[in-house]
């Protein structure tokens, strides 16, 4: 079921790029006229993000509002800082964690609204489908 889901978001997010309209509360519209509603690409980001456990065990050090350099997610989840400097790319592109700048260190903090949109906008199309 979790991979047919997966393929069913993916070509929803699809669509949504293919035809260059807005996607999220417009389709949400769209889909209470009886069509099918497509997930916006932000969110379709925000599956991407989830997929991999080392990701969802980078999530979990966010918890309670934590600020965090790529250095020390390397060292508490046990990965190579370009592993880690990565992997937290893909939590910001997927509306997961968001970023700040102090002198020299990059500080990552979850993205609560951000994440809070996604999931509403997931919902939406898992309420249409299911």
């Amino acid at each position: 079921m979790a991979e047919v889901m997966g393929r069913d978001a993916e070509q929803a997010a699809q669509a949504c790029s293919d035809t260059g309209q807005g996607c999220g509360a417009a389709d949400r519209a769209s889909s209470q006229a009886g069509q099918p509603p497509r997930l916006a690409e932000r969110t379709h980001d925000f599956l991407k993000a989830l997929a991999s456990p080392t990701r969802q065990q980078i999530m979990l050090l966010f918890a309670h509002g934590a600020e965090l350099s790529v250095n020390e997610v390397a060292e508490r989840v046990g990965i190579g800082q370009s592993t880690a400097s990565q992997q937290l790319a893909l939590l910001r592109r997927g509306g997961i964690v968001t970023s700040r700048r102090q002198g020299k260190v990059v500080l990552y903090r979850g993205d609560k609204e951000r994440t809070a949109q996604a999931l509403a906008d997931l919902q939406n199309y898992l309420k249409f489908c299911c």
